[in-house]
């Protein structure tokens, strides 16, 4: 348990039921930190202050959380009679105050369950949750209050820029155009037109540029600023948007996004386009934002980046093997010495 602070930082936790019968749940705190007492929470879940000590106690026995961090010391003064008495007072964090609703046995602990229940579903059947009345309702005139509606959006147009996602989309945009065939190779071939332009316009260079000019195995990961798993893997070093810093990664996001919206509003409007005009209303769109334009195809063929990227791995990964073999042999040797060290002292 940490030492004692002063003040607890402000918040509250509230369940309630809304008139349409749903539960809801909101968590008003600052600097995204919320600490309640044991007499709180007690109110919360209306139970007794005991109960809640009980289920503390199995949160913390069972290892489901750790008390050093989620539990701290807050001086609260009270006034007993004529005097103010001073004591510490024990909050605890949000992570067991929902835990302790897992365990309540209370009206307002099932009516809790039933919130959390309906939020896990969706989130597991949709892959996402939002609270749409808390980002319609934004906190106003309070700046210690976090709002995190840019932070959501960024994170959806990252989704939404993804090749796969992208790829999916233009496939559907495409399906409208007057001569569009499903098997067509030029469908292939102008997505990834689409995709060298539209990189172009956020980085100055093509997909097959970025990697080319950026992939070295003498450099720090290779030069990728992301890949999914701990180490590095082949499949990562041709994947263009691994090369990215972050404002690049911003700015071909926004680009996407607006152009899918553009594209997907011509769509709707039942605006008769041959594919083969997609690609100068996409060239008019770019002038219109002030980006650069692609003329040509680049200065360097997907297959030749790819080819320099593998080639590039290859020696990172022998360069990698030859130094854990070094450094196995350092351990074996320090291993030997402090063991022959031992035997000399006796």
């Amino acid at each position: 348990m940490t030492s004692p602070n002063d003040t607890p930082p402000v918040g509250e936790f509230i369940l309630f039921q809304s008139k349409d019968g749903e539960v809801r749940v909101e968590c008003r705190f600052e600097s995204d930190t919320l600490w309640l007492s044991q007499a709180l929470i007690a109110q919360l879940y209306g139970v007794t202050p005991q109960a809640i000590t009980q289920h503390i106690r199995a949160v913390y026995d069972e290892d489901e959380l750790v008390e050093a961090a989620t539990c701290k010391n807050y001086l609260q003064v009270q006034t007993e009679g004529k005097r103010q008495v001073k004591r510490q007072v024990s909050h605890y964090s949000l992570p067991v105050i929902l835990a302790v609703g897992y365990r309540v046995r209370s009206s307002r602990g099932t009516q809790f369950r039933r919130w959390a229940t309906s939020t896990l579903e969706e989130y597991l059947v949709k892959g996402f949750v939002m609270d749409d009345e808390r980002l319609k309702n934004p906190p106003v005139g309070h700046s210690a209050v976090p709002d995190y509606f840019d932070e959501m959006l960024e994170r959806i147009r990252d989704i939404r820029a993804s090749e796969r996602r992208v790829y999916l989309r233009v496939k559907d945009i495409f399906t409208l155009a007057a001569d569009y065939t499903p098997s067509n190779k030029d469908t292939t071939r102008f997505f990834q037109i689409i995709q060298n332009k539209l990189h172009f316009a956020s980085t100055g260079l093509t997909a097959a540029e970025l990697i080319a000019q950026r992939v070295d195995a003498d450099k720090p990961d290779m030069g990728l600023t992301s890949f999914k798993n701990e180490d590095i893997r082949k499949t990562d070093v041709t994947i263009d948007k691994n090369y990215l810093n972050e404002a690049e990664i911003a700015a071909l996001n926004r680009i996407v996004t607006m152009w899918l919206d553009f594209a997907e509003d011509q769509t709707l409007r039942r605006k008769q386009v041959f594919l083969q005009d997609w690609q100068s209303k996409l060239d008019d769109f770019l002038r219109f934002n002030d980006r650069d334009v692609l003329e040509n195809a680049g200065s360097i063929s997907r297959k030749a980046a790819d080819d320099k990227a593998k080639s590039e791995f290859d020696r990172y990964t022998e360069e990698r093997r030859r130094l854990t073999e070094a450094e196995g042999a350092q351990t074996n040797i320090a291993a030997l010495r402090a063991l022959l060290d031992e035997k000399n002292r006796d």
